[in-house]
């Protein structure tokens, strides 16, 4: 009886390590150049697709009230704090990536295609966007 309740034990702590090779959470990104840390993006899943929206700009001297001006589609001139940068992206089967999302950089607008990748046990998100034959991999730190 007490090995039971020390699986059960067992499974109970491990759960949550399971549940962070996901995508959805909370993350830092960082300037691809400086490493700074540029903003937090909230994922969540939106009936098996992901959503990513800006939390917080941690950007030194940002502007609270920036609007994403280089957008071109419904995102243009709406607030960068809760900005939806990632539309779409499902899990792939047997794999733990989620792909066929969009990702968009409000800095310049340009949407690229997306897949996201937890690595490091769920601690890191690989985030690549794809423009054409070229790409982009950001890896973001789970905040929470």
């Amino acid at each position: 009886m007490k090995k039971i309740g020390a699986v059960i034990v067992g499974l109970m702590a491990a759960m949550p390590v399971f549940a962070q090779m996901s995508p959805v959470g909370l993350w830092r990104s960082a300037d691809d150049k400086t490493g700074e840390a540029k903003a937090e993006i909230r994922i969540s899943d939106n009936a098996g697709a992901l959503s990513g929206r800006i939390e917080k700009t941690l950007k030194k001297g940002a502007d609270p009230a920036a609007v994403c001006a280089e957008c071109t589609d419904d995102r243009k001139g709406q607030p960068i704090k809760g900005l939806e940068i990632i539309r779409g992206g499902k899990k792939e089967a047997d794999k733990e990536v989620w792909s066929g999302g969009k990702i968009i950089d409000p800095e310049n607008g340009k949407e690229y295609r997306a897949s996201f990748t937890p690595v490091e046990g769920g601690a890191k998100l690989e985030v690549r966007g794809y423009l054409g034959p070229f790409w982009r991999t950001q890896v973001w730190q789970r905040v929470n």
